[in-house]
């Protein structure tokens, strides 16, 4: 299990990303210090988050998960071994203040120096990309941040960044967040997929699981009862037959490897081309325990075979 360039920055991760949108959510403090310990502990490195996590729970207003990180790394002393990700623009956009405040917040919370690979989190048609990458190269510029990039765009809007940020010869986009697993393929396959193998874009995708579905726990209407993830993700428009077609897949690869349906999806996408790591979450320590497992699993062409013709749109 070695650790992967992303893109054409200088950081290095290890081929999974743990998703820090459960923290402050489905994973209390004392739950997300047991989970971060055993991903870190297993030889991983990189830990996305957001400053709009998890404001959807009630009671929250944004910012619950980076303080927990912040909390965990200072009481592990363990900073410098790990690769923050985390986003800005969800809330107030991408102007140059709101980028430049919500990064000074991100800091405060995570309380650290330097925010590993910012992102812009998605779109925002008020502001030019040249005003935005300015206010991302000042904190470049000032050691607050080591490399930008962007989440939800597609290929025609990373395009216009890319065009931008040279025209303005300012700092690009090296890494794109797109959504992206064995049943959501048809936003990142294709020309934005293309671009970013051409262009050295680092990728790491979120949704990985398809909400959870791809782990086979949701195989009809009533499997989703009383989720709270099932219910804020809709993981109903999943239960159709393209979407069983691709569970009796991962069920099948699954039976030959010993391994679990979802342990089976994160090795699809770790392994594709055009994927830097893919970002999976977990709220107890036996799916951390999955997680791992999922690293470890090499697919033979027969598998990714059987499961692309599976996932297949049509």
């Amino acid at each position: 299990m070695q650790n992967r360039p992303l893109g054409r920055t200088a950081l290095r991760i290890m081929p999974l990303v743990f998703g820090g949108n459960v923290f402050g959510w489905t994973a209390d403090k004392a739950t997300s210090f047991d989970l971060l310990d055993r991903f870190v502990e297993a030889g991983f490195n990189a830990i996305d988050t957001a400053d709009s996590y998890s404001a959807w729970h009630p009671g929250n207003k944004g910012g619950e998960s980076e303080t927990i990180i912040g909390e965990w790394m200072k009481a592990r002393g363990n900073r410098d071994k790990l690769v923050i990700i985390t986003k800005c623009g969800w809330f107030g956009g991408l102007g140059a203040a709101n980028v430049a405040k919500a990064a000074e917040a991100s800091l405060a919370r995570l309380q650290t120096d330097v925010i590993d690979l910012y992102l812009a989190h998605k779109p925002d048609p008020e502001t030019p990309y040249e005003t935005t990458l300015a206010a991302f190269a000042a904190l470049i510029d000032t050691g607050k941040v080591r490399a930008i990039g962007a989440s939800n765009l597609d290929a025609a809007q990373l395009a216009d960044s890319i065009a931008a940020a040279k025209t303005a010869g300012l700092p690009r986009y090296d890494v794109l967040q797109p959504e992206y697993n064995l049943y959501d393929r048809k936003s990142y396959d294709g020309p934005l997929r293309d671009m970013c193998m051409a262009e050295d874009i680092g990728v790491i995708t979120y949704f990985s699981l398809a909400k959870g579905f791809l782990s086979g726990k949701y195989r009809k209407a009533e499997d989703t009862q009383g989720s709270v993830r099932a219910a804020r993700g809709g993981v109903d428009k999943y239960l159709n037959p393209r979407g069983f077609r691709i569970l009796q897949a991962l069920d099948d690869v699954a039976a030959r490897h010993g391994a679990k349906p979802a342990e089976i999806a994160l090795a699809w996408l770790i392994a594709r081309a055009g994927v830097t790591a893919p970002i999976a979450s977990a709220t107890s320590l036996a799916q951390v325990e999955s997680l791992i497992a999922s690293a470890r699993i090499s697919l033979d062409p027969d598998d990714r075979e059987q499961l692309d013709a599976a996932s297949a749109e049509g």
